[in-house]
């Protein structure tokens, strides 16, 4: 079994009725748990979750800078610096992907973020999801497929 990434998991279940926000971990014993919650816990958790990566990247960012070590040396001699043209480059075509991702269908948009971003498997989301790892498979496939494709028609316009 994959070890994620995150302790937890944030998902929003659509529904006729509305929409349930839910969060779910492994307890001590390894066993997924899932809670309901109220609307304002899922975003403070959701908040939490961007702060957490934008230190992250800020620590990442920095690191070098307080401490030169021989790794980083070798690092620098290895990998040019980009120019800022593929910087930018590189944030717009995050951008294009954030934006194409949330087009997509809830359900494939779900099944895509959990297997990508959480590096959960397809058994593990089907268990989430009381479904088949199949139905998992396609889902994650088809949203692949479709992302390809839009990447496909922006950046060769």
């Amino acid at each position: 079994m994959a070890i994620p990434k995150r302790s937890y998991w944030l998902r929003e279940v659509v529904t006729e009725t509305g929409t349930s926000y839910h969060i779910s971990f492994r307890d001590g014993q390894g066993k997924i748990q899932k809670l309901c919650v109220s609307y304002d816990f899922y975003m403070a958790f959701r908040r939490l979750e961007l702060d957490k990566r934008k230190i992250e990247g800020w620590d990442y960012r920095h690191r070098e800078f307080s401490e030169i070590m021989e790794e980083t040396l070798n690092w620098r001699t290895v990998r040019q610096p980009k120019s800022i043209e593929e910087v930018i480059l590189e944030e717009e075509r995050a951008e294009l992907l954030q934006r194409i991702i949330s087009k997509l269908p809830e359900m494939q948009r779900r099944r895509f973020l959990l297997h990508y971003e959480y590096e959960m498997t397809y058994k593990e989301i089907g268990k989430i999801e009381h479904c088949s790892q199949q139905s998992v498979g396609r889902a994650v496939t088809a949203a692949r497929e479709k992302i390809k494709a839009e990447m496909k028609r922006y950046l060769n316009a």
